[in-house]
């Protein structure tokens, strides 16, 4: 489960993601101030509008995943008459510090890198771009699931043949302000701690 604001982008409106399907095979049922959002006869999300009149909201893209939030989340889906349709919940943070372990070359791409991450005992392959990723690098990692400012879900992928599972960041794809223009991930100080989170939007 995600949850997504941007009100100069999209409007006052709090997209609650629980899943991603093509945009041409999606359709939308409207209850009061909700739109609940199908995939064929499955629930895939929500709309809520007029958000900021119903949440405390600050965040320009993701917002923060609490308890508190989703209780707010199954009120208003409540006081519209709409069923809050969600297995389980992830709370842990989807955005996060990681430090990369090794970094090699594409086998088969020549702008490509392949990264061993280190996300606080875990350890994800990601499939990185930017010319300036290297060894020993503490970065901003977007995790399989993560809603960048922009818009885009993080999947699970290949790219050029090598499984790919989240992405790091330029300081422009997180929102930040003043991010520079020339192409580039966001390298973090050595202070930063591996596996918390990085706030963006903010």
């Amino acid at each position: 489960m995600n949850v997504f604001y941007n009100k100069e982008g999209v409007g006052d409106v709090l997209m609650v993601i629980l899943a991603d399907a093509p945009r041409a095979e999606v359709s939308a049922e409207r209850k009061g101030n909700v739109a609940t959002v199908f995939h064929n006869d499955r629930v895939i999300g929500y709309n809520i509008f007029e958000a900021s009149q119903q949440f405390d909201l600050d965040a320009v893209g993701p917002v923060d995943l609490t308890p508190e939030l989703v209780e707010s989340i199954q009120t208003v889906l409540a006081d519209n008459g709409v069923e809050f349709v969600v297995d389980s919940i992830d709370y842990s943070p989807k955005f996060v510090v990681g430090y990369v372990n090794a970094c090699e070359k594409h086998p088969d791409a020549d702008k490509l890198s392949v990264c061993q991450v280190d996300v606080d005992g875990e350890t994800l392959q990601i499939v990185c771009g930017a010319p300036n990723v290297a060894q020993g690098q503490k970065v901003v990692v977007a995790k399989p699931g993560a809603v960048m400012p922009s818009g885009l879900i993080i999947r699970p992928s290949a790219l050029r043949g090598i499984p790919s599972s989240g992405m790091l960041c330029s300081a422009r794809e997180l929102g930040l302000p003043d991010a520079p223009q020339e192409k580039g991930i966001l390298v973090l100080e050595d202070s930063a701690h591996t596996g918390e989170a990085f706030l963006i939007g903010r």
